[in-house]
């Protein structure tokens, strides 16, 4: 007897275990296939020295859960208050261990269908769904969903890598790098936290890359080197020899028990260089697994092959039915929101789980009617900036939309979909508008010394995060309205946000064909 599944989702990690809680949820036919005996596998070994870069904020100023959860960057979405994540940590940084004990209450509580010690060997395609080889087993899907996380590290083309020990096996006990030349191959959070761990210990510490540090206060973007690692900075300003390179790592040779790695330095007319180093160590990343996937059905993939490329609604860009989840599935959002991380995929996958549904069932995406009165508008935009968490950690990705009806003149409200998504499924409206989050995106001196100009003629100049409305005729975006920043993101001022506001939809809702 075949065992067959409208849909089958491959990994039990946080996204794995989000979008299960949301297909059992509504009732779906579903397995969870997870080769380790638990949740979390990733979680289990990495980050290599065991604390999380991922906010929890436990003490803030509001009761209201959904509030909360803009600062609460691990916990997964459900109804139950006694399954968030500050539940199991109060610590800023938690440790990587909680989050494991976390995801494995959160799958127990909810009584998820996860088929532990199940090892995929292979997906095929078969007739309009897939064949998922198991090694207890072969497993039909109408519709299936990889959530598998990074499976293996990203490796550069770099002559004598082998020579490097990966960030996956390298020895974490500082001592380990005591008066050694250390080289980290690598500038992102991987590399910073090793660099970090032997900072004290290492006679000398470079990390390289061909491109400049993006840091994530000047980015805005969780993943991009986190402040916390600014003691590796202040070494390197002061003079201490621990060094961060710009430059083109060309070869690495051993050498009578050390090594000697040519450079190319980015910044500098082409000018090279040899250094020797004791050990060199490799983080730079990860990629996603394919070997799964019979030559059918392999996704395309993207950014040197490390995630695969996507359509706006997370389905693979080659192959229908094949879905993508969790920290693989951000080809969309690459170095912006947090669609990597569980604090913005865990709506992503809310949305998702809406599409499936209406693809897979014929069940209508949700949305609520609002006549179309500016001043009711203006009040509902309002109440949703101020209030969702979606809009909040999804900026400038995940919005909600307005459609008008032409039949009825009133405004449908679709909450929390990707952008291009809605301009791909709405743009043959004659009407509507999206409401986002944004960030002022000009390149600012120095982010902490900002001139503002607070008047709501200016708003569109606003640096910090700030509401945006933009109504679309078709595809085309027609006009466009920002709301002014806000310290305690409170956009509820007459003067700066309602009126503008209700003024930018008076003149839009007269002006419409």
């Amino acid at each position: 007897m075949v065992d067959e599944h409208t849909y089958v989702i491959v990994g039990a990690g946080p996204a794995g275990l989000q979008l299960s809680y949301y297909l059992q949820r509504r009732g779906a036919d579903y397995v969870t296939l997870e080769s380790g005996d638990g949740p979390g596998g990733f979680f289990r070994h990495f980050p290599r020295h065991r604390r999380l870069i991922s906010l929890n904020k436990v003490h803030v100023d509001s009761t209201d859960p959904e509030i909360r959860l803009r600062w609460d960057w691990n916990s997964l979405l459900n109804d139950s208050t006694d399954l968030l994540f500050p539940k199991f940590s109060d610590d800023y940084l938690p440790a990587a261990d909680d989050l494991v004990r976390y995801l494995a209450e959160f799958q127990r509580s909810c009584q998820l269908n996860v088929r532990y010690r199940t090892t995929v060997d292979r997906i095929t395609r078969t007739g309009d769904g897939f064949t998922v080889d198991t090694d207890t087993g072969a497993v039909r899907a109408r519709c299936l969903v990889v959530a598998t996380g990074w499976g293996l590290p990203y490796v550069p083309a770099i002559k004598g890598i082998d020579h490097a020990v990966g960030y996956e096996d390298m020895d974490v006990d500082p001592e380990v790098y005591a008066g050694k030349r250390v080289l980290i191959i690598g500038k992102g959070n991987s590399a910073f936290e090793t660099a970090s761990a032997i900072l004290g210990k290492a006679s000398m510490v470079h990390l390289a890359s061909p491109r400049p540090l993006r840091l994530a206060w000047n980015t805005k973007h969780p993943g991009d080197v986190r402040g916390q690692y600014g003691a590796i900075l202040d070494s390197y300003q002061f003079k201490t020899l621990h060094s961060v390179l710009d430059c083109t790592i060309d070869e690495i040779r051993p050498v009578d028990g050390r090594f000697q790695v040519a450079i190319t330095y980015t910044h500098a007319d082409g000018e090279t260089a040899v250094l020797d180093y004791d050990a060199v160590l490799r983080c730079t990343g990860f990629r996603m697994d394919t070997a799964l996937f019979d030559e059918q059905c392999r996704p395309d993939m993207v950014r040197d092959g490390r995630m695969p490329a996507l359509r706006p609604d997370w389905q693979s860009s080659n192959i229908d039915g094949l879905y993508f989840a969790g920290t693989i599935a951000q080809a969309r959002d690459v170095k912006h929101a947090s669609s990597p991380f569980i604090d913005g995929f865990r709506y992503n996958l809310r949305t998702l789980s809406r599409i499936l549904r209406e693809r897979y069932h014929d069940v209508p995406l949700p949305f609520t009617t609002t006549p179309a009165d500016a001043t009711s508008l203006a009040k509902l935009i309002l109440d949703r900036v101020n209030w969702s968490s979606a809009l909040w950690t999804q900026f400038e990705y995940l919005c909600d939309v307005f459609v008008r009806d032409d039949a009825t003149g009133d405004f449908h409200h679709y909450e929390e979909v990707p952008e291009d998504y809605a301009v791909e499924r709405f743009g043959r409206a004659a009407h509507w508008y999206t409401v986002t989050l944004r960030w002022g995106r000009d390149d600012y001196g120095d982010v902490f010394a900002i001139d503002r100009h607070p008047t709501p003629e200016r708003a569109a100049e606003s640096a910090f995060i700030h509401p945006v409305i933009r109504r679309y005729r078709g595809p085309d975006c027609r006009a466009e309205q920002h709301l002014l920043e806000d310290l305690l993101a409170e956009w509820r001022r007459p003067d700066r946000h309602v009126e503008p506001l209700v003024a930018f939809l008076t003149a839009n809702l007269t002006s419409a064909p």
